[in-house]
């Protein structure tokens, strides 16, 4: 059986400071921006990240304890205050399916098949 890892799926949008002139690697404060964010996955913080369709929506997967630990280190990117990112929605999520590989373990649905 999988164990329950604290798993959480955050949005994040465009603020009101986005240059919808530029591109993403355009923006003011990109380097810094960028820096930080591979910070977090090196960290295991972020597990899965980047833009939705057009680029307007974020998708995060993340692994913490709380929503506030996820406000708290996201507040803590370049891009917050400058309005250029803002978390739209966090929500905790149970995976029940997983295609990667988990060294052995089984994560389709119904859990562990023998």
């Amino acid at each position: 059986m999988i164990d329950p890892v604290p798993y959480f799926a955050v949005t994040r949008r465009r603020g009101p400071a986005w240059d919808t002139s530029k591109t993403m690697r355009a923006q003011v404060e990109w380097a810094r921006h960028a820096v930080f964010m591979n910070r977090l996955v090196d960290e295991g913080f972020i597990l899965l990240g980047g833009p939705l369709t057009a680029g307007e929506t974020v998708l995060l997967v993340v692994m913490a304890t709380n929503e506030a630990e996820i406000r708290d280190r996201l507040d803590a990117d370049p891009w917050a205050p400058l309005a250029l990112l803002e978390i739209a929605t966090i929500q905790s999520w149970t995976i029940l399916l997983d295609g990667r590989d988990l060294d052995g373990r089984d994560a389709k649905a119904g859990g562990p098949h023998r």
